[in-house]
């Protein structure tokens, strides 16, 4: 995930995005984490793929996103209204362990808490990180990511503001509220779940209002 130093250092500990050391198969960083993972739900019967988990300041594994249907390419010029926009089909999940404001392991501070806004600050850049907009010159594009993950941030401390909508959508079958927005780059939502996590998706192509999400049954079933 393609961030700026400013908006991590803004971001609660889940937006750390240090990622985990992968000394093994990629699945063992999912495995570490003492929550639940989401994905979306068994009517879903395209490609499963993970990503990338990643530590709070802790050390804990804090967050880390699963995606469905097509891999999107990080080059992708994906253009609103053209043919591009058909090329990729994909949703991915963004599961945050919900934490409460915690000392550090060492003892010598605060760990801030994660919330809703802390999955959708991060399913807004993980959008981001997989747009390129069509006719961008390769040099403007690091100006242009930090101007538009500054804005993910801004529009995700207001979850309550008119940039936002209400959707529902099942989790593990219960009819849950999500915050849900479009943008020309695709969609991003996020609500929380019974199981304690905060759960964000973002995606292109694919519909967000026909999306379920459920507890992941067989994480290394992703890394197949």
């Amino acid at each position: 995930m393609e961030t700026t130093s400013r908006a991590v250092a803004q971001a609660s500990a889940a937006e750390d995005g240090r990622p985990v050391p992968s000394a093994g198969p990629a699945v063992d960083g999912y495995l570490r984490a003492p929550f639940p993972w989401y994905g979306l739900d068994e009517a879903f019967t395209g490609p499963r793929w993970l990503m990338q988990v990643a530590l709070a300041a802790d050390g804990a594994v804090a967050h880390g996103s699963v995606g469905h249907g097509d891999e999107p390419s990080v080059r992708s010029e994906y253009t609103a209204g053209t043919d591009q926009e058909t090329k990729e089909r994909f949703a991915v999940v963004v599961t945050v362990a919900a934490n409460p404001v915690r000392r550090s392991a060492d003892g010598t501070g605060l760990l801030e808490a994660t919330s809703v806004s802390s999955a959708a600050w991060l399913a807004g850049v993980g959008l981001l990180s997989f747009t390129w907009p069509g006719q961008m010159d390769h040099s403007l594009r690091d100006d242009w990511l930090e101007q538009q993950t500054e804005t993910a941030w801004v529009l995700a401390d207001d979850l309550e503001g008119e940039d936002w909508s209400t959707l529902s959508l099942p989790v593990d079958g219960v009819p849950t509220p999500f915050h849900y927005r479009e943008s020309e780059f695709g969609w991003v939502l996020a609500g929380s779940t019974r199981e304690g996590v905060h759960v964000g998706a973002y995606g292109r192509g694919m519909s967000a209002y026909g999306l379920g999400f459920a507890v992941v049954k067989d994480i290394a079933a992703y890394d197949a």
